[in-house]
């Protein structure tokens, strides 16, 4: 068995081989299948334009090795990278802020520690790559700068598209334009999105909401990390690529549809929590096992389980969340 996935991550002491195997035999035959699909799709030319059909295919999954070019395309961070030729280089040659290189050296070794390409050993070791994305980005986006939780989006970016610049740019389509205001320094907007995420399990999971009020459990203790990171180090890599997929094309609503969808698929296990550290501690355990590993079937459900959640829901919730925040200032 091998310990170290094809990303590079060492697999933990208790990695189940037998169900991952039986699983992932059962899913090559998806990915060669979609696979041919998308050959056809691309004929050669790298250029798609949005449709149901292109929306279909990016919900049953990219092939990873169209995976960056898709990204690029559908996410918009290919034409700003056409538009604005060697801006990239430009910024990491220009004057720096000493305390943001400070900020993001101090990261470097507590980003992903289990991944064997961002070891000082590697060769390429990635964090330099890494660091050179997060300097220029810090120094793009300065009402930003530099946030914990950059440092993993930025290195998953980086080991899939193995280019610095292009990770550039789609942390600039992450953090610009698809996840609002997550990472600003009063990070309102994600504190809104876990609001909205509460407003919309009380709709939708109501038992649910009820134990967590009933509890005095915030939301933001146990699902604030699956939106910082998106996901990474939550759930396997593998899914969180395909949740990564549509987030760059249909953009955030995705992560509520995931947890949503975590939610209620384990209301029943939650339900059994009868004290505050008991619903932090399962709220842990329903990002494991089976039900996440099956990435295939998983992203099946986002689609189905969660029910019709329209944007416009999403930002009428927001709209009310975030005065609410501000009230309490």
């Amino acid at each position: 068995f091998c310990r170290v996935d094809p990303y590079g991550f060492e697999r933990p002491e208790d990695f189940d081989y037998a169900s991952y195997e039986a699983f992932f035999s059962r899913y090559l035959v998806v990915l060669t299948r979609r696979a041919i699909k998308w050959s056809k799709l691309l004929k050669g030319n790298n250029n798609i334009q949005k449709s149901l059909k292109v929306k279909r295919y990016i919900r049953k999954g990219i092939p990873s090795e169209h995976r960056a070019l898709i990204w690029m395309i559908v996410s918009g961070a290919q034409t700003n990278m056409e538009q604005n030729p060697g801006y990239y280089h430009r910024l990491l040659e220009g004057e720096k802020n000493d305390k943001l290189l400070e900020a993001i050296k101090t990261d470097m070794n507590r980003t992903f520690p289990d991944n064997v390409k961002f070891r000082k050993t590697a060769d390429p070791c990635l964090q330099h790559a890494l660091y050179n994305v997060l300097v220029a980005y810090g120094h793009h986006n300065k009402a930003v700068g530099y946030c914990q939780g950059m440092n993993f989006i930025a290195g998953y970016l980086i080991l899939i598209t193995k280019n610095e610049e292009e990770s550039f740019w789609l942390l600039d389509a992450l953090i610009g334009r698809i996840l609002p205001d997550y990472y600003s320094p009063a990070m309102l907007g994600l504190k809104t999105d876990q609001e909205v995420l509460g407003e919309l399990v009380k709709m939708k999971v109501p038992a649910v909401a009820e134990l967590m009020e009933r509890h005095g459990v915030m939301w933001t203790l146990v699902v604030s990390r699956w939106f910082i990171c998106l996901f990474i180090d939550i759930l396997p890599v593998e899914t969180v690529l395909r949740i990564w997929d549509c987030l760059f094309y249909e953009g955030s609503k995705i992560i509520f549809r995931v947890a949503l969808t975590l939610i209620k698929q384990h209301q029943a296990f939650l339900l059994e929590a009868t004290n505050f550290p008991d619903i932090c501690d399962k709220f842990k355990q329903i990002t494991k096992g089976t039900f996440v590993t099956e990435c295939h079937s998983f992203m099946q459900k986002i689609f189905t389980d969660p029910g019709s959640l329209s944007m416009a829901t999403i930002n009428r919730l927001r709209e009310s969340c975030r005065e609410k925040l501000l009230a309490q200032g």
